[in-house]
């Protein structure tokens, strides 16, 4: 490829990424919440903000500076610092919301971590995803479905800031809350969810299950008598007294394959079924027990 050619395919990415920049900047907030500088947040919805929990050290009159320069109070709807994920509710209607991407993040994909900390204007840092991981636990005492790993730059104010594709769409959240010395973002779908119950009930309400697992092949004997093409499951490896899983009957040796009618067959496939709306429900979960399938009702609990 000719030195022009180059040239211009590189002002056109150039010109792409500050397209993107400006698509979701006009969604990008300040937070003024803490003591220290001010962070970023994301407008989701016309008078609600995503952004990072250790950012909001106070839960009223909290000033958000918009990007054309004006300032709207907000105040806090609900957190989970264990997520490092909180909402806050302005008073008045923001001026634009921003687009949650259609597909999530993929290694090796081009990404724009932004942030509004100061009243001078949007701010970028330009990376690549190398890393997609989860569960993991945070240091905040909480279990993460999943985040997303850059080497982009999180610069001092960028935590509850939007992480972009290039085309403007949102990733996820950035956060330096969780991890130290990382650039991260929690996956976009992941922080909606949560939103969604902080403003429900102003927290998370978590399942619990009480089991012990770990993957395991299926036989293939045994895969005929699923109703879906599936190798893998969990093996329970432990059931803990009293627990929900053991009222419903579940034991050691039972294969795990399905929970509420969704395949089983990771760790974070049950962790993300227990996350959702499902405290107090009656559950229904398939299990392989001596080569024959079964299905169990359980009772959801709630996790201390």
């Amino acid at each position: 490829m000719s030195s022009k050619k180059n040239s211009q395919v590189l002002s056109a990415l150039s010109d792409a990424m500050a397209d993107a920049v400006e698509e979701a900047a006009a969604g990008t907030v300040l937070i003024n919440a803490r003591r220290r500088f001010p962070a970023s947040g994301i407008a989701y919805a016309p008078n609600l903000v995503l952004t990072a929990s250790h950012v909001v050290e106070r839960e009223e009159d909290i000033p958000v500076g918009l990007p054309n320069g004006d300032q709207v109070k907000a105040a806090l709807v609900g957190r989970d610092p264990g997520s490092d994920i909180a909402v806050i509710r302005t008073e008045s209607a923001l001026p634009a919301v921003v687009e949650p991407a259609g597909a999530g993040a993929r290694i090796g994909q081009l990404v724009l971590a932004l942030g509004r900390p100061s009243e001078e204007g949007i701010q970028a840092s330009l990376g690549i995803v190398s890393a997609i991981n989860g569960p993991v636990h945070t240091r905040r005492g909480g279990v993460l479905e999943g985040h997303i790993r850059t080497d982009a730059i999180p610069y001092p104010g960028f935590s509850g800031g939007p992480l972009i594709d290039g085309s403007g769409q949102v990733l996820g959240m950035n956060t330096s809350g969780l991890t130290r010395g990382a650039s991260i973002a929690i996956p976009v779908k992941l922080g909606l969810k949560v939103a969604e119950a902080l403003v429900k009930h102003g927290s998370v309400r978590r399942g619990y299950l009480g089991v012990r697992s770990q993957p395991v092949e299926i036989p293939l004997n045994q895969q005929d008598g699923l109703d879906r093409e599936q190798a893998i499951g969990l093996l329970l490896v432990g059931v803990e007294t009293s627990s929900p899983a053991q009222e419903a009957g579940l034991m050691v040796g039972d294969i795990l394959t399905g929970f509420a009618g969704e395949p089983i067959a990771e760790p974070e496939d049950l962790l993300t079924g227990l996350a959702g709306e499902v405290v107090g429900k009656q559950v229904a979960l398939e299990i392989l027990r001596a080569g024959q399938k079964q299905v169990l009702k359980v009772t959801i609990g709630e996790r201390k």
